[in-house]
């Protein structure tokens, strides 16, 4: 039986430990773990290629997703550094939104600047260009919906559909909706990745990125490059990320609740002279989020008309808004 979300999150590694019963995963902080005997290795020998702890919270987000696992790094960038790694050599072209995020962009630029592999930044919502870079036969192709910071949201399935008609593996970078609202893999991308320290944890105390794929053996890949280039998440950030997810479905219910109504207050100030949300039938994919999303999601973004004396004294006004980098958390 397909569990809910709310039961995935909630209730993912309870009751597991055969060992002293313990109803939550405990956290298993040793670097490594010793032979039954002579070449008889356990279930795990070394904590950056496997780890309990880390075994639970990638089940749960691969379960979250519906793919056939996870691969938990330490960051969100080296989760995305992870999939270029395996999937992109010195001349292969990556396929990227011409609005994705600005690490992301900084990565897959100066990467391409060096000679990893090519890079194609295209608008992924004007189909004629889409269609043009696609013809130029990538191996990967990035999509970021709804893209940041803009939230422009652009047609997953159908872009997935075409990477698949020239050869091209696709993933989708989620971050900003979580598994609660969209899953790309069910839409027809063959990965998809996340910043887990934004929504997924939610509490501002853990920085880590997941892949997850709907293929096992692209899984076995995944995990071995992780381990090669050292990038595999940390048992206590895992157990902290686990947490995180036990209040994933509630939190981005909420979130969506009070970004409806800033959205509706901010349409009434006249200093507001742009307003950026999914929700708003002006915004570029509204139709398309209506239909591929569960729900809007809690991220928005907005111009002010003034300058930036203005925009100075707006940022000091605010109480209930913390003034920091990143996005998701239970605070913001």
């Amino acid at each position: 039986m397909t569990r809910k979300q709310a039961t995935i999150a909630v209730r993912s590694g309870l009751n597991d430990d055969e060992q002293y019963g313990c109803v939550v995963p405990p956290i298993h902080l040793s670097s490594t773990y010793n032979f039954t005997g002579f070449n008889e290795p356990r279930a795990h020998d070394y904590s950056r290629r496997g780890n309990p702890t880390r075994d639970v919270v990638q089940r749960a987000l691969a379960e979250l997703e519906g793919g056939a696992g996870a691969v938990l790094t330490n960051t969100g960038m080296s989760a995305i550094h992870l999939v270029t790694t395996v999937f992109l050599k010195p001349g292969d072209l990556l396929v990227a939104p011409h609005d994705c995020y600005g690490g992301s962009y900084r990565l897959f630029d100066s990467l391409a600047k060096r000679g990893c592999y090519r890079v194609l930044f295209v608008d992924q919502g004007d189909e004629q260009a889409l269609r043009a870079a696609l013809a130029e036969k990538p191996k990967l192709v990035l999509v970021e919906s709804p893209s940041n910071p803009l939230l422009r949201v652009v047609d997953i399935a159908k872009i997935c559909h075409l990477a698949r008609e020239v050869g091209a593996v696709s993933v989708v970078d989620n971050t900003f909706l979580s598994p609660a609202l969209q899953n790309p893999l069910a839409l027809g991308a063959d990965l998809v990745l996340h910043s887990c320290t934004k929504y997924l944890n939610g509490h501002s105390d853990v920085v880590a990125g997941v892949v997850i794929a709907k293929d096992p053996d692209v899984v076995t890949e995944l995990a071995w490059w992780a381990n090669n280039i050292g990038v595999t998440g940390g048992a206590f950030d895992s157990y902290l990320l686990l947490r995180g997810l036990r209040t994933l479905v509630p939190r981005m219910e909420l979130a969506q609740r009070n970004a409806q109504a800033i959205v509706k207050y901010l349409q009434t100030q006249p200093l507001v002279k742009k307003l950026y949300h999914p929700s708003l039938p002006e915004n570029q994919g509204h139709e398309i989020a209506a239909r591929q999303q569960k729900g809007f999601g809690a991220m928005l973004s907005f111009e002010l008309d003034g300058d930036e004396q203005t925009l100075r004294r707006f940022l000091g006004g605010l109480s209930l808004f913390t003034l920091a980098e990143s996005l998701g958390e239970w605070k913001v």
